[in-house]
């Protein structure tokens, strides 16, 4: 059986499996109301579209690195997710799950270096996706069910959108509006602060000192309503340090960057 390269797999991938007519006639999905994937992940890559969105609910900050991208803090240490449980269900009503995570176990991958072709690979160490009596049939008389049409289409956008976000990335890293990330938290009672460290963000005070021609083009490109959502979340490091102290879930204060 074809198999996609498995070096490098993204964040929550074990394997990867180019989704087949022939081998996979039979496969149908069935829902899941949890995600055991997520129960000890701290954060999870974000696309800039969804940056209005995530910012109501986590602190979008960005990794540290040659190639730096989004994440949506869902705790602020490694292992630690304030809004999903240990078996991985949701314990919020009114959250919003990024596309990353909904786009989990599907992804398209180039199956051959030579080619930029794409195609819908899926992971079947999923317990989601296999040859079940019940679910919603990924194909029908040899043909992409509308559902596998529906998961082709939202990876796609989702790959737009990933490509959106590396020139948001690269035009910040063009402006050198980017610096290494603190934040001090001291909470009532506390000998010490709690000091979290290991991630980027904008750095507010060159933002403020653009030239005027750079602060056009952020403008018109779009750039500084998301560099704003971005900011303004920064305030919610403080509420998910309180729901990681409300949860008993308060080791060692140090913010790991996350294998996005």
């Amino acid at each position: 059986m074809a198999s996609a390269p498995q070096q490098s797999l993204p964040l929550f991938y074990n394997e990867l499996e180019p989704l087949s007519s022939q081998q996979h006639a039979d496969f149908k999905i069935r829902a899941a109301d949890k995600a055991p994937f997520l129960a000890k992940q701290h954060a999870v890559p974000v696309t800039v579209e969804e940056f209005p969105l995530v910012q109501r609910f986590m602190p979008i900050v960005f990794s540290q690195g040659e190639e730096p991208v989004p994440l949506a803090l869902m705790g602020l240490n490694e292992g630690i997710n304030t809004f999903f449980d240990d078996d991985g269900s949701l314990n919020e009503t009114n959250f919003y799950v990024p596309a990353y995570i909904r786009r989990y176990p599907y992804l398209l991958a180039r199956l051959r270096p030579d080619s930029d072709e794409l195609s819908l690979c899926f992971d079947p160490t999923s317990d989601t996706v296999g040859a079940f009596e019940e679910g919603e049939a990924l194909f029908v008389d040899g043909q992409p069910s509308d559902t596998t049409k529906n998961i082709l289409q939202f990876n796609e956008q989702f790959e737009q959108a990933g490509a959106r976000t590396g020139q948001f990335m690269k035009e910040l890293k063009d402006l050198d509006l980017l610096i290494d990330g603190e934040v001090t938290i001291q909470p009532d009672g506390a000998a010490q602060p709690f000091v979290y460290r290991g991630f980027m963000m904008v750095d507010e005070n060159k933002l403020n000192e653009m030239r005027g021609d750079q602060l056009r083009k952020i403008v018109q490109n779009g750039m500084l309503p998301l560099i704003y959502a971005h900011l303004f979340s920064l305030g919610l490091m403080r509420d998910i340090f309180g729901r990681q102290l409300r949860q008993g879930k308060m080791p060692e204060p140090q913010l790991v960057q996350p294998n996005a």
